[in-house]
């Protein structure tokens, strides 16, 4: 039993929450933006958001693994993986993969209409997206709009309607995620060269980590764009300021060699950019 649960732990990567946390942070600042847009929200929805956010990203990991596990026998970061492995079984990370796919449907008892269009689109993305690896040069930007759709998807519990500043959201947040991503597949660049799988450090060569600066520097003009559009206070000023000494010590990081650490270290900006939304929707 203690073997199966550490399978199930490692499968769904719940042993490596960043990237929940990475999904969760633009998912809650759309939430909070649609706070701040209609001014109330119903309590239930912050549980739905973290519940949904769990469930839909260890979905993501196993039908990830289904469709990669041989090439993750390949990869010095993934061979270890419980598919890749053979610790478990295809029926068993498929039985895995139906119950929480089960689950995060319950949820949208609970939620829009519009919200469930929404969830079910970007459901259909999540199953594309471990194939995206194999026929587009650059799956990055695949990973960064299904993911990124999560600011609508939680701005959609309170509002129906698609504001300018959620659009400036979503394109900020599919720009970031694109940046950190870029940043995530150096660890494996040599391996992915190896087995012909597709990333952004490939396709852009030298200029890769450029790139994904500019990206992630789009992404904080977004933020700024937001609340210029919304009259955010003086305190969001800060937040900015923050988020630029936290973008230096990051790219420190990258200029050492550090990718893991550099991606990791996005948890925080994401937390810190989350928390200027916070002050604004609920303390100004």
């Amino acid at each position: 039993m203690i073997n199966k649960i550490q399978g199930f732990i490692e499968l769904t990567r719940l042993d490596k929450p960043v990237g929940i946390y990475l999904l969760f942070w633009p998912s809650f600042i759309g939430l909070l933006l649609g706070v701040i847009d209609r001014g109330s929200i119903e309590f239930k929805n912050y549980f739905i958001l973290i519940i949904g956010t769990v469930l839909v990203r260890s979905c993501g990991c196993i039908i990830n693994d289904i469709n990669d596990y041989k090439f993750d026998r390949l990869v010095s970061r993934t061979k270890n993986r419980p598919l890749a492995s053979g610790k478990m079984s295809m029926t068993e990370a498929w039985s895995y993969f139906i119950l929480l796919a089960t689950l995060s449907l319950c949820l949208l008892f609970f939620v829009p209409l519009y919200t469930i269009y929404a969830s079910l689109v970007v459901a259909v993305f999540i199953m594309i997206y471990p194939l995206t690896k194999r026929f587009l040069k650059a799956p990055q930007f695949f990973l960064g709009i299904t993911f990124g759709s999560g600011t609508i998807i939680s701005f959609s519990l309170v509002s129906s309607d698609f504001s300018l500043s959620l659009l400036i959201l979503f394109i900020g947040t599919v720009l970031w995620i694109i940046s950190f991503d870029t940043i995530y597949a150096f660890e494996d660049i040599v391996d992915d060269l190896k087995i012909g799988i597709n990333s952004t450090p490939i396709l852009w060569g030298d200029q890769a980590l450029n790139i994904s600066k500019y990206l992630h520097l789009a992404f904080y003009v977004s933020l700024a764009l937001i609340g210029f559009i919304n009259k955010f206070s003086l305190f969001f000023l800060i937040i900015l300021v923050i988020l630029l000494g936290l973008y230096i010590h990051q790219r420190k990081l990258i200029n050492n060699d550090q990718y893991l650490h550099a991606f990791k270290f996005n948890n925080w900006i994401g937390m810190f950019a989350s928390m200027g939304f916070v002050i604004e929707a609920f303390l100004i």
